[in-house]
């Protein structure tokens, strides 16, 4: 983990800002605005994103606004440059979900991640641009996919990590029928800045009992627990500086105009007074690659680059989470080269104690100290 690499498993395209949806939570500063990307940006990036494929996999992650509110024709016209070979994932609230929408997910072999919080009850925070619940209509966008026989994934934020609410998740997933999960607890981040402190026995107790509910029925992939339940598998055989890449996955975001930040998504969008935009280049005017390779002379990733090498000096858990998560550091510090977030203790730290706390409650009788 030093230094960031030149070519990067996946990259983050926006193709619109527009989002039908007004969550509490969302970080997105223009979701009230609609923005479309010009297919000379997905072009201008579909050009490199075939060279990478030849490689092996490789994934283009359609993400924010809300995809689907870019309308199927348009859509269709920024994943034609991409051609075959391609992995294209979509994040949606699944507001929009039809059968059009399902026809136009098996037609270009998108796989979909529907973003929703649970139960009803734990999804207040989600609602129209009218102030209105909008559960009823995610659950109408899943029950199509179900319907139509499209697997998928879910996102979840949970807002209140606490004992007594993960088991209950867990289940409702379930139920739901998605294949992979990932929880993440809410961040403060770009126009959400909401605190996201919590006591420390609190969330972990979260993760340990959402370790348990998964060992009971683990029928889904919950991907935050897996990999812990890796990095701890590895930590007992030796194997654990094995784990991490080498150099940090540049995660280039594709804003709507062509603008490139990298790895955070987040910054997309926001302005600093000694940072400027966190754009490292745009593809209508550089190539893709000559904006990777330049990547460590943006002053705002440099500043990062310290705070890496700070968390690995002084962090016992840099080898479980690698340091790289520069917009929380931004957003929470104001500044890049900081150490310990809450965002680290929400879902790093207390994730791992959650895991071993686990695995201490259930060892056999007679093992251990």
């Amino acid at each position: 983990m030093r230094g960031i690499a030149s070519v990067p498993t996946y990259v983050v395209m926006q193709p619109n800002t527009l989002c039908n949806l007004d969550c509490s939570y969302c970080y997105l500063p223009f979701r009230q605005v609609d923005k479309r990307m010009p297919v000379e940006v997905a072009a201008a990036v579909a050009e490199l994103v075939a060279e990478w494929a030849r490689s092996g996999r490789f994934s283009v992650v359609w993400h924010g606004g809300e995809p689907l509110a870019t309308g199927r024709e348009h859509l269709a016209a920024l994943l034609a440059p991409f051609g075959s070979g391609i992995e294209h994932h979509v994040q949606t609230n699944a507001t929009l979900i039809d059968d059009a929408w399902c026809d136009f997910f098996i037609e270009h072999q998108v796989r979909v991640s529907v973003s929703v919080d649970g139960p009803e009850a734990y999804n207040g925070e989600r609602i129209t641009r009218g102030g209105r619940p909008a559960y009823d209509r995610i659950v109408r966008g899943i029950d199509t996919l179900r319907r139509r026989g499209i697997p998928f994934s879910a996102l979840c934020v949970v807002g209140d990590p606490r004992p007594g609410v993960a088991a209950g998740l867990y289940d409702y997933f379930l139920d739901l029928g998605c294949d992979v999960l990932g929880i993440n607890v809410e961040e403060r981040e770009g126009v959400n800045t909401r605190a996201n402190r919590h006591e420390a026995a609190d969330v972990t107790a979260f993760w340990s009992e959402l370790v348990a509910a998964w060992r009971r029925e683990p029928r889904i992939h919950l991907r935050e627990v897996e990999w812990s339940l890796r990095y701890v598998a590895a930590v007992l055989d030796g194997t654990a500086d094995d784990l991490l890449p080498r150099r940090l996955d540049p995660i280039p975001t594709i804003a709507y105009d062509g603008s490139v930040v990298l790895l955070s998504p987040e910054l997309a969008g926001f302005h600093d007074p000694r940072y400027g935009d966190f754009s490292s280049g745009n593809v209508l005017e550089r190539p893709l690659g000559e904006i990777l390779a330049g990547a460590a002379a943006t002053p705002w990733i440099a500043e990062f680059l310290d705070g890496v090498q700070a968390c690995r000096q002084s962090c016992p858990y840099f080898g479980f989470c690698g340091g790289a998560h520069a917009a929380n550091r931004y957003f929470e510090h104001g500044r890049f080269d900081t150490t310990e977030t809450d965002h680290c203790r929400n879902s790093k730290i207390r994730l791992l104690e959650g895991v071993l706390d686990h695995a201490r409650d259930h060892q056999p009788t007679g093992v251990g100290g």
